[in-house]
């Protein structure tokens, strides 16, 4: 783990749970892509960039998931480097407490205010093509997250972040978080069209061919939102759905799990109304959910 694999001339990544992008500039300038899950995190990155002899200047952010950023507050402290997010992304870099906010749907309990959910702060500034080195491309890759991006570097690198998973975790899982699911499935559907030496997922094998891991990742979504337009075929609560889902695809509840399932579940139902699909409807102060016939 943490260790430093070379991709193409100029564009690496770090072996980590959540991969980590590392590019050299110039002379011994680099700059990072994400930054890891923690302090920890951080650090092993800081060793990698002393033995090198590399000075770390910028960490471009792909998007606010707290295994993205949590190495952000340790490194610019330690090095003094920029931190750039994109959008709404840079908002909840600055003030991470709105990721488990947000995944709960208001304050979150104790148990959701940790590392996994909960980074800490760092100084992050908003994302624009200026802030960017010379010859990168930012892609946008939104659907998993509000705001995500990849990067493409000057020698032929893509960057992909969190717009797929790998077929193990399909496989094992099933059930990867989603925000918006018309927008994940654009986004796949881009990443199918991609050219590049290398593709570079955060949660995947680094791979020249992309395009059969992001068809898969289609068909999973589409499987999905298949079951669970059958478990609708009778009005539903949420709450009994949501338990169905999880023995649906084999699940163990857990608080972490609870809120990143719920929460894309929710999304399909989203999806699933906006396109006539199930239909919801207020009965005895319950919201249950249907198939539409």
């Amino acid at each position: 783990m943490y260790e430093l694999i070379q991709l193409t001339e100029r564009s690496y990544l770090i072996q980590s749970p959540a991969r980590i992008g590392l590019v050299r500039l110039k002379e011994d300038d680099v700059c990072l892509i994400d930054s890891g899950s923690d302090k920890d995190a951080g650090r092993k990155v800081r060793q990698i960039l002393d033995r090198n002899g590399w000075k770390l200047r910028a960490i471009y952010n792909t998007h606010s998931n707290a295994d993205h950023i949590g190495g952000n507050k340790y490194l610019q402290a330690q090095t003094g480097c920029e931190i750039f997010a994109p959008g709404i992304e840079c908002a909840f870099t600055r003030w991470p407490v709105l990721e488990p906010s947000f995944l709960y749907g208001g304050y979150p309990f104790g148990e959701l205010r940790h590392k996994f959910l909960l980074a800490q702060e760092s100084g992050a500034r908003e994302l624009t093509p200026d802030a960017l080195p010379e010859g990168f491309e930012m892609i946008p890759l939104p659907g998993h997250f509000f705001d995500m991006v990849g990067y493409r570097t000057p020698d032929g690198a893509v960057y992909l972040a969190d717009c797929l998973s790998s077929r193990e975790t399909l496989e094992k899982y099933g059930l990867c978080y989603i925000y918006d699911v018309a927008a994940y499935l654009k986004t796949l559907e881009l990443v199918k069209t991609l050219e590049a030496k290398v593709f570079v997922p955060s949660h995947a094998e680094a791979a020249e061919d992309i395009a059969p891991l992001a068809q898969l990742n289609i068909d999973k979504v589409h499987e999905i939102a298949e079951a669970i337009v059958s478990l609708c075929a009778e009005p539903i609560g949420f709450d009994s759905l949501l338990q169905q889902v999880f023995a649906r695809f084999g699940l163990t509840m857990t608080y972490e799990q609870y809120v990143l399932i719920g929460s894309t579940v929710r999304s399909y139902l989203s999806w699933l109304k906006d396109t006539g699909r199930v239909d919801a409807r207020i009965d005895d102060n319950r919201l249950l959910w249907a198939r539409v016939s």
